[in-house]
């Protein structure tokens, strides 16, 4: 891929290296096996990467696709295979051996430092130096060219953890570029990020490849992959089934190919809702210069859609109505006036969060996955009452298609995809009256999205109300009853997608305003 930008010799490393025979992969990990107890993650797998090319890795969760880059990257040991950089073997023991090998990873969940600033991660051990001292100063510089290049606004000294989830996932991959890598690994990064961020993420990608660096990108978004990949290699179930040049494959054999079967086009009804009563009214949700909402309600059995760009204020909205941050309410749920909430006061009342950042906030990663998705079905008293919540959980994990070796498998060890099955299934198991959804398909593939949507209407049908804040607009035109559109904090529109075309709707995201002129 060609660019015409001027790349920042500050940020990418040396380039002038020795290149191998143009024949001779960058990458080339074969015959990849890699077990653990109960599932075998990787079967015999094979990724080739190209120098100077963008390399898709696809597949649905489980395939066994983040277990091949842990492999890459140090993480894991294979437990047979090899793998070869520019056609030497290396054997990497540690992450540290990946790093020193020229690989860096930018996982999807994050492995920042939350406590430290910005450009401390940037250059989290190779941190510029003056005589033996760490020089702040030059420090801060260079995290600020880093943080430029990449699109984002944020402040070098601005610690992590105040970062949104969006601001974090830019960090990570502006702390790719402070590194010497040749093959950066990039997994899922889009999940959180806006058009307009992804795009800047984009333009660097193009960037890297054009000094003759390799990416291997990883997502579920088809239409990232047609936008930037060269070739994309498919694995299913452990197994490498196929490999593609992205201009000659379409998506839709890219998806027959990732889940082994024909993918049956998603059946929307998408009749007008015809519910009665009212089940939460947001009559206003205020946090000074951050979020004021006014006028938003769910109706019992209405999916209602949160539409905006990143810092809109989609997932403060719905954390208020949580309880989980101290927004001022004035709001009617299930029929009592709330002028402030309490994550306490709302399970009790029967409303369930799932999270934008499910590993910090929806998940106790050490636990098993049934104890996880039995914990909000607990009850304070009773005969043996977690014995009660694992059998509750056990429905609901089946129905929404959690792979896993065992109940008893630690959740923190399932893919992300899974990990964020497991949070609805929390919610499932419990019964509920008010779902709230904040960006819930981050991670999922397409078919694990069609299954969670699937059972996100069907409890609608059962009576359940939805809240859901979404960065893909296609989910929301697809799934939901009404769409709010939030902008700078305020809500500013409120559409039927039945009859609205969704290039108005994006407009409105986009501009903040409902004039077709503007």
């Amino acid at each position: 891929m060609a660019s015409t930008k001027t790349p920042s010799a500050v940020l990418t490393g040396p380039t002038a290296v020795p290149r191998p025979p143009s024949d001779i992969p960058a990458l080339r990990m074969e015959g990849i096996e890699k077990s653990f107890p109960g599932t075998r993650a990787c079967d015999g797998a094979t990724l080739e990467v190209a120098r100077g090319e963008v390399h898709c890795l696809l597949g649905e969760n489980g395939a066994g696709k983040s277990t091949m880059m842990k492999i890459l990257s140090g993480s894991y040991t294979p437990d047979a295979g090899t793998i070869s950089l520019d056609g030497e073997v290396v054997v990497l023991s540690s992450p540290l051996d990946g790093v020193r090998a020229g690989i860096n990873t930018i996982y999807q969940e994050l492995d920042l430092v939350p406590d430290m600033t910005v450009a401390q991660n940037l250059f989290l051990g190779h941190a510029p130096r003056r005589g033996p001292l760490v020089s702040a100063r030059r420090r801060n510089e260079l995290a600020a060219a880093a943080i430029t290049r990449v699109g984002a606004t944020f402040s070098p000294t601005d610690v992590v953890r105040t970062l949104s989830v969006s601001d974090q996932q830019l960090t990570a991959i502006a702390k790719a570029l402070t590194s010497e890598a040749r093959i950066i690994v990039m997994d899922e990064p889009s999940a959180t990020l806006t058009e307009h961020a992804l795009e800047a993420v984009f333009d660097v990608m193009r960037e890297l490849v054009a000094e003759g660096k390799s990416i291997v990108y990883i997502s579920h978004r088809l239409d990232e992959v047609k936008a930037i990949g060269d070739r994309a290699t498919v694995m299913r179930d452990g197994k490498t089934v196929g490999v593609f040049s992205v201009a000659d494959v379409s998506k839709k054999e890219l998806v027959d190919a990732m889940i082994g079967r024909e993918l049956a086009e998603a059946s929307v009804d998408r009749r007008e809702f015809a519910g009665h009563g009212e089940l939460l009214e947001i009559r206003r949700a205020h946090l000074p210069g951050v979020l004021d909402i006014q006028g938003v309600t769910v109706r019992p059995g209405e999916i209602v859609g949160l539409a905006g760009l990143g810092g809109a204020g989609r997932s403060t909205l719905l954390a208020a109505v949580f309880g989980d941050n101290p927004a001022s309410l004035d709001m009617t749920y299930g029929g009592e006036v709330y002028s402030s909430m309490t994550p306490r006061r709302a399970v009790k009342a029967g409303i369930g969060l799932v999270p934008e950042d499910r590993k910090s906030q929806g998940l106790l990663l050490e636990l098993s996955i049934l104890r996880n998705a039995g914990l909000a079905a607990l009850k304070p008293f009773g005969l043996n009452p977690a014995s009660s919540a694992r059998r509750t959980s056990r429905a609901p994990l089946a129905d929404l298609g959690v792979k896993f070796a065992s109940v008893d498998q630690a959740v923190g060890q399932l893919s992300g995809g899974n990990q964020q099955k497991v949070v609805l299934a929390k919610w499932m198991a419990r019964g509920i009256d008010l779902l709230l959804l904040d960006e819930p398909t981050r991670g999922l593939d397409v078919g694990a999205k069609a299954d969670l949507f699937a059972q996100v209407r069907a409890l609608a049908d059962s009576g359940v109300g939805v809240l859901m804040a979404s960065s893909e607009l296609s989910e929301l035109t697809d799934n939901c009853d009404s769409i709010w559109v939030l902008h700078e904090g305020r809500n500013v529109a409120n559409y039927s997608p039945r009859t609205t075309p969704s290039a108005q709707i994006a407009r409105a995201v986009v501009t903040g305003s409902i004039d077709s002129n503007d």
